[in-house]
């Protein structure tokens, strides 16, 4: 096959040899039925040159495989449409800057994780002083009022602080569970905010791992950011977002 930018496939030892390495685990245990049940369940996705490398037993009943296999599909990128956050990314400084400049006056930030979600790595990660990657968490900024009110806080509490502090923007870091948690608590928030005519008011934000700007937009935020974001990313969105909204006025 002719090489074609535009056409793309899974790329293993060769360009578009289609190779893939996939892992998954059944309710099967380990032996030679297991690991033809591993075959078939592969080639049931249309997936060819099927090979088992590895298989291990997690307890009785259940074994966990890594397969290498083909698939035989193309990509078209000139037809891939994907919602995308279009601000610029700026600097620790750049955005103090960019506020004082063009707003002449601080921000204020609310950030929690809702709910019954506990994890707050995420969460710390952007709002927290010492920051991540390198970069200061929004605490750190000058022009950035922030307020990290942590783990498992109501909806009703985040939105009442947020109305408290005269709030610019809300932040809700949020884990996607297998059971939709995540999707009812994030839905319930917005549909406060709106019942209360309070919407608005405010910038959304949602972030966290498996997180995309695409779901976060489809339940009612403004952006979403994922795994590996940086503190810069969200404080730049925010900025850039507020002054358009001012100049919108």
């Amino acid at each position: 096959m002719l090489k074609d930018d535009k056409l793309i496939k899974a790329y293993g030892d060769t360009y578009n040899d289609g190779k893939i390495q996939l892992s998954f685990t059944l309710p099967i245990k380990k032996g030679v039925e297991a690991e033809e049940a591993a075959r078939i369940y592969c080639s049931k996705m249309g997936l060819k040159d099927i090979e088992v490398v590895h298989m291990k037993d997690l307890r009785e009943g259940f074994t966990f495989f890594v397969v290498y296999a083909v698939a035989d599909v193309l990509v078209n990128t000139d037809k891939i449409n994907v919602a995308k956050i279009e601000t610029e990314e700026m600097s620790y400084y750049e955005i103090n800057n960019y506020i004082k400049d063009k707003l002449g006056r601080s921000l204020t930030v609310v950030g929690a994780c809702t709910g019954s979600d506990a994890h707050t790595v995420g969460l710390d990660a952007i709002l927290n002083m010492k920051g991540y990657a390198g970069e200061y968490g929004l605490e750190r900024y000058p022009q950035f009022n922030t307020y990290n009110m942590g783990s498992q806080v109501p909806n009703e509490k985040l939105i009442e602080k947020a109305v408290e502090e005269k709030a610019d923007a809300i932040l809700i870091s949020q884990v996607v569970t297998q059971k939709n948690i995540h999707v009812k608590n994030l839905t319930e928030f917005v549909e406060i905010l709106e019942a209360e005519g309070l919407r608005d008011q405010f910038i959304l934000v949602l972030g966290g791992p498996r997180i995309s700007h695409e779901l976060a937009l489809e339940l009612g935020f403004d952006a979403g950011f994922g795994t590996g974001t940086k503190p810069n990313q969200v404080a730049s969105y925010i900025a850039q977002k507020v002054y358009e909204e001012f100049e919108n006025k």
